[in-house]
């Protein structure tokens, strides 16, 4: 089975220059055309439409490719801002 993610989950998968951070901003069920390929997708296996943190690139992967990170809290933020300094 699948994992399944939602809009707007934070993730990374892995691609030609190394792991990709971004967030999901569309579930796809059904076949799609994107940048000139068929992707395969259904209810049972979904498709994810997401942009890169970095380059807003838009990628579609299946969930199997994906791994959820857990979300930055402002804390966390500042924890590292501190130490950088």
């Amino acid at each position: 089975m699948s994992k399944t993610f939602k809009r707007g989950d934070h993730v990374e998968w892995n691609s030609e220059a190394g792991r990709v951070r971004g967030v999901i901003v569309k579930k796809v069920s059904s076949n799609t055309r994107f940048k000139g390929y068929v992707h395969h997708a259904s209810k049972g296996q979904p498709q994810y439409l997401i942009r890169s943190d970095v380059s807003d690139h838009i990628a579609i992967h299946k969930g199997a490719a994906l791994k959820r990170l857990k979300p930055k809290t402002k804390r966390q933020s500042k924890a590292r801002t501190k130490r950088k300094l």
